[in-house]
């Protein structure tokens, strides 16, 4: 079968708008802090809840958004290199935590 350029484009357009629905489709989830791994790191998702007597690494100014393992994906949330294929809350916490350069 001989291809032609008109199918050559085609095929090609079709193929970019594929790529570019399946990125929009597989948006990343939250993790939970009830997840088992969120658990065991001490994960909130608010670092002003973070219990003190059980965590006393954290200090009132340690936000996921300001540690180093942190990548921002949007205003509120972000990935964290610990947490693959999810995100973690801007102003979240665990006990990973490591100051940005």
């Amino acid at each position: 079968m001989k291809s032609t350029r008109r199918q050559f484009m085609m095929t090609s357009a079709a193929g970019l708008a594929s790529m570019g629905l399946a990125s929009t489709a597989s948006a990343q989830a939250m993790v939970a802090e009830t997840d088992a791994q969120a658990i065991a790191l001490g994960y909130n998702a608010n670092s002003a809840k973070v219990d003190v007597a059980k965590f006393p690494k954290h200090k009132a100014d340690q936000f996921c958004n300001n540690c180093a393992l942190y990548t921002a994906k949007g205003a509120d949330n972000g990935a964290c290199s610990i947490f693959p294929g999810k995100l973690v809350a801007g102003q979240g916490w665990c006990n990973l935590w490591v100051k940005k350069a």
